[in-house]
């Protein structure tokens, strides 16, 4: 077994500990993948990784089992189509010691199926989901992964860049958006999206980049993100063609004192919501309130959204090593939109930004 994965593993039985958790059950996905380093494919046949105090082994389907097992030295109890996967599971329970389990924590990702597969063999077990385990631990990020975090930010910019570069009036935003996905694959990073939002498409946060074709004037929303080494990056930074739209320098400036306002409160033992509050009421304040439409910010890991997440309501406590967007903005339908928007990690003085990108308006 991998020392990354030794060393996941026994701060994830320490935190059941903690939780008084006595098996933890995760399926196919960003949890598995995070313990472990990989995930078998997600499909309908039950596959879990199940772990207590003492143990950890896999449910594994017979047909997958050859191929996952270069991957992993763990105890597999195998099932076929023709069995089904009850009795294997009922075995693994016992071998691991916790077939009278009083408390499970369930992977909240994973397929229900797979879900009431554990439940179903352990009824008078109490139930929680993996936020105080596995998701605890996956907010606080170690050296290896902010360095991958950082090179993946690195490259964001330099796709940023190339789609400044590219840019001009009379593409539409699919071509700008084509220019950024084939800059990240020449750096060696796949790209995962790119909202490129021009002009009253820029109102819209997850706007669907399509075939608007850019004007002069317009102010363009860019957001993208590429993955490399099993992380990912995201940006957002705005665009305008030739001169600004009335009103947009103002709004620009609120939206950057928002950004400022939420990295001067995002501080180890602060909840969540208090940097959400201090973004939003700077755009408040300014009289935009009701055009800010969607949280502060979101964790990033192995996933692109993970915890913790900076909302209103939000009583997260931040710790050091957590990593998270910084994101506020201001979107004014039928005219046009502004998001700014870094990710952070959280160190003991404050937020350290990824980017090297500065967050000044660019002018194509």
């Amino acid at each position: 077994m991998a020392k990354a994965t030794e060393a996941r593993l026994q701060q994830l039985r320490s935190s059941m500990e903690r939780a008084g958790v006595d098996l933890l059950a995760v399926g196919p996905g960003a949890h598995m993948h995070w313990l472990l380093g990989f995930h078998p494919h997600a499909d309908e046949r039950p596959c879990l990784l199940c772990v207590s105090a003492g143990s950890a082994a896999m449910l594994m389907p017979a047909l997958n089992a050859q191929g996952i097992r270069e991957h992993t030295d763990l105890p597999f109890y195998e099932w076929s189509d023709a069995e089904g996967p009850q009795s294997a599971f009922a075995v693994l329970l016992d071998a691991l010691g916790v077939a009278g389990a009083s408390s499970i924590a369930l992977d909240e990702t994973m397929r229900a199926d797979f879900a009431a597969l554990v439940q179903d063999n352990l009824p008078d077990a109490s139930r929680q989901f993996s936020a105080s385990t596995i998701g605890a631990l996956r907010m606080r990020k170690d050296v290896d992964e902010y360095t991958c975090l950082k090179e993946n930010a690195l490259i964001a910019d330099q796709s940023m860049q190339a789609g400044w570069a590219a840019m001009q009036a009379g593409m539409t935003e699919l071509d700008v958006a084509q220019a950024i996905r084939e800059s990240f694959a020449a750096l060696g990073a796949k790209p995962l999206f790119t909202i490129v939002g021009a002009g009253g498409n820029g109102a819209f946060p997850h706007h669907e980049t399509g075939h608007s074709t850019l004007r002069q004037g317009d102010a363009v929303v860019m957001d993208i993100g590429g993955a490399l080494g099993g992380y990912s990056s995201d940006i957002t930074r705005m665009a305008v063609i030739g001169e600004a739209p009335p009103g947009y320098v103002e709004v620009h400036a609120i939206v950057e004192a928002a950004v400022q306002a939420a990295m001067a409160a995002a501080r180890p033992g602060v909840k969540a919501h208090v940097v959400d509050d201090a973004a939003r009421g700077v755009i408040t304040d300014a009289g935009y309130g009701q055009y800010f439409v969607h949280r502060t910010g979101h964790g990033m890991g192995v996933e692109i959204h993970e915890q913790p997440y900076l909302t209103s309501v939000s009583e997260t406590v931040l710790e050091a090593g957590m990593v998270f967007s910084i994101e506020p903005g201001i979107y004014l339908p039928g005219r046009f939109g502004i998001r700014l928007e870094d990710i952070v990690i959280l160190r003991d003085s404050g937020p350290e930004i990824l980017s090297g990108l500065p967050r000044d308006l660019t002018i194509i």
